[in-house]
């Protein structure tokens, strides 16, 4: 069971960071995201895992739901909608994932920006919400990122929001088909950094 009272994905759960709101998917989200999705695919295609044929259909969305909605019951993924607070349009995505409890107390974070908001700072602000979240709610010690090396605008947004480069992994994940090398980052929660 998740720490948080977090009845479902299509709760009323939120969390506010300045420009941005994020809460996690609902059904009824799926035009919007489809149509964010549809217009950023070549732009997001060079980063991610290769779509699958129905990626963008109404029915693998709800398979996402779905495996997000089991992944929440275990506590093990916090999927969020990143939404304008100034224009409430959806931005992007992001997810904190393998949450690890014992004693790792960390998780990875992931995300994503659509291509006509990308790089007005939405993903930046969701990134540093998403970190206060996994410290301050979830009581973790260490989150992690990775980009591949060719994504400079990743790497930028993840040292701004206070991530340190740690490492490098070959053959990291398989993205666009091929299985790439990564930059690793990490990040220390402050109260743990100062134990």
């Amino acid at each position: 069971m998740a720490l948080i009272d977090w009845t479902g994905l299509d709760s009323a759960f939120r969390l506010d960071g300045g420009t941005v709101r994020l809460r996690p998917p609902k059904s009824s989200d799926y035009a919007e995201w489809a149509a964010v999705r549809t217009a950023s695919r070549d732009f997001l295609q060079p980063w991610e895992p290769t779509w699958a044929r129905d990626d963008l259909t109404r029915a693998a969305f709800r398979r996402r739901l779905d495996a997000w909605r089991r992944d929440l019951d275990a506590g093990v993924t916090y999927p969020f909608f990143v939404f304008s607070q100034d224009t409430g349009a959806l931005t992007g995505g992001i997810t904190l994932s393998n949450v690890r409890r014992g004693v790792a107390q960390t998780g990875t974070v992931g995300y994503w920006s659509g291509v006509h908001t990308a790089r007005q700072g939405h993903t930046l602000a969701a990134v540093r919400t998403v970190t206060r979240f996994a410290f301050r709610t979830l009581g973790l010690s260490r989150l992690e990122a990775a980009c591949v090396p060719g994504n400079e605008a990743s790497a930028t947004l993840l040292l701004k929001a206070g991530f340190q480069e740690e490492g490098f992994a070959r053959a990291y994940l398989k993205i666009n088909g091929e299985w790439r090398d990564h930059r690793l980052f990490g990040l220390i929660s402050r109260e743990r950094e100062q134990a």
